[in-house]
């Protein structure tokens, strides 16, 4: 192996076996996040705010987090990498937040608003991008990052676009087949954000790793969140769908314009 030098722009790889498993677990935390939002106005018209709850976590912690989480283990540099906990944390409670609060915006008040959704929209999408450059931020390497602002701009736009599309299918499908379709469009959605955010950042070879008592890393932290995430999965759609044959799923209002 070629011995590293302080100033060396440091090349990366990917790991294909763990970018296909951030698309998976997108694809899956979108899917039960479809399933939630048809939920999540009960039929005396009110919002559900257990149901709004999993769908947040669906959506803003599986589909969106951990993708994020998974694409950045798949990310490979010729330095050790490890993760700061505490802004991982936070990203991860950031995305549950700004997913909740956007898909209520949209459509948790009694139904789908135009309004609501171009703001949840924005929100979310500059929310995705926050936590997904506060994850990079929280990578503890001998590497420094250097950003091209364009390819920021770029992924910023996708963002954007992607929640707006997403908030719009979650409360715009019925049939079970169309929501497959609708979260495997999200999945691509999502992913492409990552990616093209990842490819925004330049890692430069520093003398050594800044001290970090408080890092997590590990070869099998993919696959930990990985099992993690689909367990939290099979959960929320066994509580979701199991509570509706009790609570009967409000019926299908006017848009409003």
């Amino acid at each position: 192996m070629t011995p590293l030098v302080v100033g060396q722009i440091l090349s990366p790889e990917y790991s294909l076996g763990m970018v296909a498993l951030s698309f998976l677990i997108s694809f899956a935390g979108s899917l039960v996040a479809l399933i939630c939002a048809g939920r999540m106005v009960g039929a005396d018209g009110k919002p559900n705010l257990a149901v709004v709850t999993c769908a947040a976590v669906a959506l803003g912690g599986i589909g969106i987090w951990s993708m994020h989480f998974i694409g950045m283990l798949a990310y490979r540099l010729p330095v050790a990498i490890s993760y700061n906990m505490p802004l991982t944390v936070v990203s991860l409670v950031a995305a549950i937040l700004i997913s909740g609060i956007a898909l209520y915006m949209a459509g948790g008040r009694r139904k789908f608003s135009k309004p609501g959704w171009l703001a949840g929209s924005l929100l979310a999408g500059l929310g995705v991008c926050v936590m997904h450059y506060m994850g990079m931020f929280a990578m503890n390497m001998r590497a420094s990052m250097n950003f091209d602002l364009a390819t920021v701009g770029l992924s910023v736009l996708i963002a954007v676009t992607a929640a707006g599309a997403a908030l719009w299918l979650a409360f715009n499908l019925r049939k079970f087949t169309h929501k497959v379709a609708a979260a495997a469009v999200m999945g691509v959605a999502v992913c492409t954000m990552h990616y093209v955010g990842m490819s925004a950042a330049s890692m430069v070879c520093t003398a050594a790793a800044p001290v970090d008592a408080l890092a997590i890393g590990g070869s099998y932290m993919g696959l930990t969140v990985f099992g993690t995430a689909g367990a939290v999965l099979i959960f929320i759609y066994w509580v979701v769908t199991g509570s509706s044959l009790d609570t009967p799923v409000a019926p299908r209002r006017a848009r409003a314009g």
